[in-house]
């Protein structure tokens, strides 16, 4: 009985010698190669490339010049949606208030091709496969494509803001906006809570939102339906209830801002943007 137990006793120190042999060859074949990298050697400085908000890519070599857009890129990221504005190009409005490039593109495509008077604008939505191409296109060349429709254009500026990073109006407490009864009230919290580029971005999307309204007649969107399809761009909330709860506070806000803009402003068609126009308000003091 002694001799048989012993034997027991060696076969399991053996399976389980293997097993741990067995796990050591694993670990082994799961850890990279380590290969040592020395440090370089014949530096040489050959170029300093920034990108320019008002006039994209400057410095780059006259050899690289024909595969990067020095002039023309619309963003120093390989996209122009999910972007900050501080990593795209930029010009003014004719409020003075500095937007990405891109924004005015759309914008003054969808005022030439009648958006602001076609039914359901903004709320309408396009055709999946048309904006996909639009985008590669914005994407590649800040061009916006021909043959698009209104609401394509439309869909793809409420893209850029739903996928803003941070969300435009994140920054706004939610107790404090639902304490705004009055436009008043929406302007002051506005001011004190939103950085300087946020709030040129709300001033431009407002006035927008207004445009779209002075065309109730035609278009069907008042201030309040045009609100209610850009609040819930205008956050970024995670939580779904989160989100639809602060998206009606969001909605109401932007009725009294927009409802505040058509009272204070006319109507004024938007700048068309260029290099030359845009180099001279990066100028501006």
């Amino acid at each position: 009985m002694m001799q048989g137990g012993g034997g027991d006793d060696d076969e399991t120190a053996a399976a389980a010698g293997g097993l741990v042999d067995n796990h050591r060859r694993r670990q082994q074949q799961q850890q990279p190669l380590m290969m040592e990298i020395g440090w370089p050697t014949d530096v040489r400085h050959v170029a300093h490339v920034t990108f320019d908000r008002f006039h994209g890519f400057r410095g780059v070599p006259e050899d690289l010049q024909p595969e990067v857009e020095v002039r023309g890129a619309p963003s120093a990221s390989k996209t122009v949606f999910g972007v900050s504005t501080e990593s795209m190009q930029c010009s003014y409005d004719a409020r003075g208030n500095s937007v990405p490039t891109i924004l005015l593109h759309l914008q003054r495509r969808l005022y030439d091709q009648g958006g602001l008077a076609t039914e359901g604008i903004f709320r309408i939505t396009a055709e999946a496969g048309q904006e996909q191409r639009a985008r590669d296109q914005l994407n590649t060349s800040g061009v916006v494509p021909d043959g698009v429709d209104v609401h394509c254009l439309a869909g793809l500026i409420k893209a850029w803001f739903r996928e803003l990073p941070g969300g435009l109006l994140d920054a706004l407490p939610a107790d404090e906006v639902m304490r705004c009864q009055t436009e008043d009230d929406c302007v002051r919290l506005c001011a004190t809570r939103l950085t300087p580029p946020k709030a040129a971005l709300l001033d431009w999307a407002v006035n927008l939102m207004a445009d779209v309204a002075r065309e109730e007649k035609a278009n069907k969107m008042g201030t309040r339906n045009v609100a209610m399809v850009f609040a819930p761009n205008m956050t970024q909330s995670v939580d779904p209830l989160t989100a639809l709860k602060y998206a009606v506070q969001v909605m109401n806000l932007l009725n009294m801002l927009i409802e505040r803009a058509l009272k204070k402003h006319q109507p004024s068609p938007p700048d068309h943007p260029s290099s030359s126009s845009s180099s001279a308000a990066a100028a501006r003091p």
